[in-house]
Parts: structure tokens; C-alpha cells; sequence
């Protein structure tokens, strides 16, 4: 597994912050063994949650079901680089002109 993959839900796109109490089990569960998750981190604009994975872009596709099931999917931006790597290349949303950073 060489590459972190990032998911970034912006706060002022979300009623509340329930949704952590259970994304990373429904996760785990959708994604199995196709990654490892690595914790998140909050800041005031933000929550990013880290996993790190051998197929990025098939695991945020996969991830990305359930973040539509759980009303998710508005708020997110997604990207990955490689595990120590500073680079970022974006996943979602598509055609993204915003640059992915972390805080």
C-alpha cells in the first residue's frame, strides 16, 4: 500500500459532526482489506479523514458510495499522494481547480 488517500469534509458543508462516530466502521466495512485506516484530524474549517491504500482512485470510488448514502458526498473533497509524499493529485470533486492542502 503505497498512497495516502485523503478525504476532506468541509465544516460549514455539514449539519453536525455525528457522521464520524460511523464513517470509519461503514467504511471499513465497503472497503475491507483494500485499505487501512489511519485516523483523521479536525480543524476549524475542516475534517480530514486519512487511509492509506494500493488503489486510490477505486478505493474513493467505492468510498464515495457510502458518503452518497450518508448525505456525504456535497461537503467532500478528496486527493492522494504518495505515503511521506507532499503532492497531492485530486480525486473528487472531478475537474477540481482548487488545490488539495492540508492544514
Amino acid at each position: 500500500m503505497d498512497y495516502q488517500l485523503v478525504i476532506k469534509f468541509w465544516r460549514r458543508s455539514l449539519e453536525d459532526e455525528t457522521f464520524l462516530e460511523t464513517i470509519e466502521s461503514e467504511l471499513k466495512q465497503a472497503l475491507g482489506d483494500t485499505v487501512v485506516l489511519d485516523g483523521y484530524d479536525v480543524s476549524k474549517n475542516e475534517i480530514n479523514l486519512f487511509m492509506v491504500t494500493a488503489d486510490p482512485k477505486q478505493s474513493f470510488r467505492r468510498a464515495r458510495d457510502v458518503l452518497e448514502r450518508m448525505g456525504l458526498v456535497k461537503g467532500v473533497s478528496s486527493a492522494y499522494r504518495l505515503v511521506g509524499g507532499a503532492r497531492f493529485t485530486s480525486v473528487w470533486p472531478l475537474r477540481s481547480t482548487r488545490k488539495f492542502t492540508l492544514p
